[in-house]
């Protein structure tokens, strides 16, 4: 089915809106035809596939998204890509970007957007907090995944340049315990007291899923997140205990196979 450029249909935030026409601007879109509201069903879930090009590889991103499928029960068909085995149509017109969300005859790249779009249009549950916490919230975890991912990459493990990138991370996860640790906190939950799941838990627990990981796989356990960092420790425990965590997680040899991928 051939894509050609939309205009996109008003009624997201602001915030929201802002994103989806700059992604319009540069990626084809369908003309939506069958009315404003999109409605449940017909979603496929294009993302990273493991080392045999078929089942679920190991991309944060991919597993952010669907956490939010998964806690608003959303039904979702999921096609692991390869570079050889990316639809046409994905190639052209999104520069091959995964994760992609075809819904019916539209589709969102970049995993920020396919989340606001699935809480905006699909808000049972609604998966926000206040602004005021959710901008705390991601103050607490800035700059978090950029730190993980130069720490993991970097070869040879316990250089000078290597113990530079584990002071600058472990600075992050301190701005994230002491998040954790605030006394307003009564949840196990990033946003304001902790006792709600927004869309800020289902992007960095999977993140947090990779750091424990690949410090464990690459760096001897350089970091001791239950020692130095208990509260970030336990946040993960807890998330990784959630169903929707459960029926997405990938296992520790996918997660190795893929930073391996990127130490050479």
């Amino acid at each position: 089915m051939a894509f050609r450029p939309m205009s996109f249909a008003c009624g997201w935030p602001l915030q929201s809106t802002k994103s989806a026409l700059c992604m319009v601007q540069n990626r084809g879109l369908e003309i939506r035809r069958e009315g404003a509201t999109p409605t449940e069903g017909g979603m496929t879930l294009y993302l990273k596939a493991a080392a045999d090009g078929t089942l679920v590889g190991d991309c944060p991103f991919a597993h952010f998204v669907r956490l939010v499928l998964e806690e608003k029960g959303l039904q979702y068909e999921l096609k692991p890509c390869t570079e050889d085995t990316k639809p046409a149509w994905l190639t052209e017109y999104y520069e091959g970007k995964l994760p992609a969300l075809r819904h019916r005859k539209e589709c969102y790249v970049e995993s920020d957007v396919i989340a606001d779009y699935l809480d905006f249009f699909f808000p049972d549950p609604s998966l926000k907090g206040g602004k005021k916490e959710m901008d705390e919230a991601e103050d607490a975890i800035s700059g978090f995944f950029p730190s993980v991912a130069k720490y993991l990459k970097h070869i040879p493990d316990g250089d000078d340049e290597d113990q530079e990138m584990k002071c600058s991370l472990e600075s992050v996860l301190l701005r994230l315990e002491e998040h954790l640790q605030l006394e307003n906190r009564t949840g196990p939950y990033l946003v304001g007291n902790g006792e709600k799941l927004t869309l800020l838990d289902c992007s960095l627990s999977p993140k947090l899923y990779h750091l424990r990981t690949g410090i464990e796989a690459f760096k001897d356990n350089a970091i001791d997140l239950a020692q130095k960092f208990p509260a970030v420790n336990e946040y993960l425990d807890s998330m990784l205990k959630r169903e929707s965590f459960q029926k997405t997680v990938y296992d520790k040899d996918v997660i190795i196979w893929g930073w391996s991928n990127t130490r050479k």
